[in-house]
């Protein structure tokens, strides 16, 4: 709307916008510190206690990497050549033949990226115009053109973010639900303790964004904890939040049944195992072995004197699901089948997307103390997930599996995003050389 006012300001003048013919590759502007940031958010007792690993850029900051304006300008190179072929003369059967096809294709997937860069390229010029109106004598004329380039600074921050999202592909599983598995390691009950909160806090943290939270599984321990439990997760984005949770996490604080005060260190393991559908991943009845027998543990008469708990084998991977949490061997066996499904989609993707966040193994590790994605300690009042060294103050509040995880989440897909973006930039390096 400002730009609209100069505009017709200028034409009442009789005076002319200069035009440019070569627009510039990014903004050398010291943005406003409200702008948007690849880390910039309202955080609670959060700081970068350590190093990080990896620095976080920018959005400014990846734009000034002239990678990024090539891999840019290549994408909009191949989108203008798919398109010239796609729109010629061609005949029926050309348009059947495989190539053609594809080229059709990536013309329909890469129409919002080039959408988004063209209009980018449009906010680009008017800023570079309304930075000469800053200077006319007219006050009027100066004040409407401060108030045109503040609106273009954040659409150009909008339109930038908006690109580089449009460069990270997801994964074929972020829109999966999911079976979350946690498991006691190493320091006897203490890890117990430490796994039945840990399982708490997710089935908060399941709460807090309005998802389903169905225990699968749930083996307790005399005091109290947990020795190993499994759970469906169902709602949006729950497995893309959720995946960042899986490894080993270790506390360190006094146990409630140390008697000398002595700090103990103690781990458990957490797996986040993507839930397939029906119509994307099948089983063959005939690979399954399943058992029944009668459920362990407190539940009743009932529980213990039926043949209720069911145990299901997939005889060519060895893959073993089992449940006893309901009365009926029906339900159970309902159970024991989705969280098997799960395990073996997590093994079928192994190849397919990304090891660091979906390979079983590789969030599970050995259960050791070294082998840590997170330290929870409770005498330092902390907890900090050492892939990003990202501290937070207040182990309880975190406990809750509310807003201060929901942050350190956050910041992990924010680190996520920018290694995908890395990556994808070093790959077109690769390819251009």
């Amino acid at each position: 709307m400002a730009y609209r006012r100069l505009l017709s300001l200028l034409q009442r003048r009789g005076e002319v916008i200069p035009h440019f013919q070569q627009k510039p590759q990014h903004i050398n502007h010291t943005f406003p510190e409200h702008t948007n940031h690849l880390y910039h958010r309202s955080q609670r007792a959060i700081h970068s206690g350590t190093p990080l690993m990896v620095k976080l850029l920018s959005v400014d900051e990846l734009f000034a990497r002239s990678s990024l304006q090539e891999h840019l300008k290549q994408i909009e190179k191949e989108y203008n050549e798919c398109l010239h072929v796609v729109s010629g003369n061609v005949t029926e059967d050309e348009r059947r033949d495989d190539e053609m096809r594809t080229k059709w294709t990536k013309v329909s997937l890469l129409a919002p990226l080039i959408q988004t860069i063209r209009e980018l390229d449009k906010k680009q010029k008017e800023i570079t115009q309304t930075e000469i109106l800053l200077k006319d004598e007219d006050p009027a004329m100066r004040e409407l053109a401060e108030m045109e380039r503040e609106g273009c600074l954040q659409d150009i921050q909008d339109l930038r973010q908006k690109i580089l999202d449009l460069l990270i592909t997801d994964e074929e599983a972020d829109m999966s639900d999911l079976v979350l598995e946690i498991t006691a390691g190493v320091g006897g009950q203490e890890a117990m303790l430490f796994t039945s909160e840990i399982f708490d806090m997710y089935q908060s943290f399941a709460q807090h964004h309005g998802w389903s939270f169905e225990i699968l599984d749930h083996m307790a321990s005399d005091l109290g904890g947990l020795r190993h439990a499994s759970a469906s997760i169902s709602g949006p984005q729950s497995y893309k939040k959720m995946k960042f949770e899986a490894g080993v996490h270790r506390v360190q604080r006094v146990p409630k049944t140390e008697k000398q005060g002595r700090m103990h260190t103690s781990t458990m393991t957490v797996a986040v195992l993507p839930q397939p559908t029906e119509i994307s991943f099948t089983i063959n009845s005939k690979d399954l072995r399943i058992e029944t027998k009668r459920a362990s543990g407190a539940g009743g008469q009932h529980v213990n004197t039926t043949d209720s708990a069911v145990r299901i084998v997939h005889l060519p991977t060895g893959v073993v699901a089992e449940c006893q949490q309901e009365r009926s061997q029906l339900k159970n066996r309902e159970k024991a089948m989705k969280a098997l499904r799960a395990k073996l989609y997590s093994m079928k993707l192994e190849d397919e997307i990304s090891k660091r966040y979906n390979q079983r193994k590789i969030q599970i590790g050995t259960k050791g103390r070294s082998e840590k994605i997170r330290t929870y300690n409770f005498a330092q009042d902390r907890v900090t997930d050492h892939r990003i060294g990202m501290t937070v103050h207040d182990v309880k509040s975190f406990l809750l599996g509310e807003d201060l995880l929901d942050q350190m989440n956050s910041s992990l897909q924010e680190f996520s995003s920018q290694e995908a973006i890395m990556e994808l930039l070093g790959k077109s390096n690769q390819e251009g050389s």
